[in-house]
């Protein structure tokens, strides 16, 4: 299991790591949309874990459905985020091939941070995050939506922090990556509400 200091150990961006690892080069800029909350997505989120589970059986050691569209009621990016473990994300060649045929694209690679894994889908959009287990990442994403569900102040600083960041990184030109970039230092303001608030801090 991760430690304390592993899962309240941010993550610090390495711009020059960043450029290795896109799959097929990187993304160019996009809109960045925040629409309101939809009940629906919960739904959205069964049928992409169907898939899965279908693709790969039991080589799904545990499914997730993270981020704010995970948080009734929370305005967000209409793009349903996953956290998929695995025996060793690492190892592409054991799941990979069997995801890309129900419909999913590796897209990044980053053996510097949890060999994380990134494959996106379409119709619905879909981040499906690769991890291998006792990841602390993982565990970050559970307790930061699990945090937001319970504690609507925090997810109203966060709504208002994604507006923002969105409108700039459209301003800019910038990719997603761009957006996540500007909304980072609320984040990590409410992690560390979160962090003290559970004795990890």
């Amino acid at each position: 299991m991760p430690t304390p200091e592993d899962v309240t150990r941010h993550h610090e961006w390495d711009a020059r790591e960043a450029s290795d690892i896109w799959v097929d080069g990187p993304p160019q800029p996009e809109s960045v949309m925040i629409a309101e909350y939809d009940p629906a997505w919960p739904a959205v989120y069964d049928s992409v874990a169907e898939r899965v589970r279908r693709a790969l059986g039991d080589r799904v050691l545990a499914l997730d459905h993270v981020g704010s569209t995970a948080v009734p009621g929370l305005a967000a990016k209409p793009v349903i985020d996953v956290d998929l473990t695995v025996a060793d994300s690492s190892d592409e060649e054991a799941y990979v091939a069997d995801l890309q045929r129900v419909g999913f694209e590796l897209t990044i690679r980053e053996p510097g941070w949890h060999e994380h894994r990134l494959l996106k889908g379409d119709e619905p959009r879909v981040h499906l995050h690769v991890f291998s287990p006792d990841c602390p990442e993982t565990v970050r994403h559970l307790m930061f939506r699990d945090w937001l569900r319970t504690h609507p102040d925090d997810a109203g600083r966060y709504v208002d922090a994604k507006r923002l960041a969105a409108s700039a990184a459209t301003t800019a030109g910038e990719s997603g990556m761009g957006y996540n970039l500007r909304k980072e230092v609320v984040i990590r303001e409410i992690y560390g509400r979160m962090f003290a608030a559970h004795g990890l801090l």
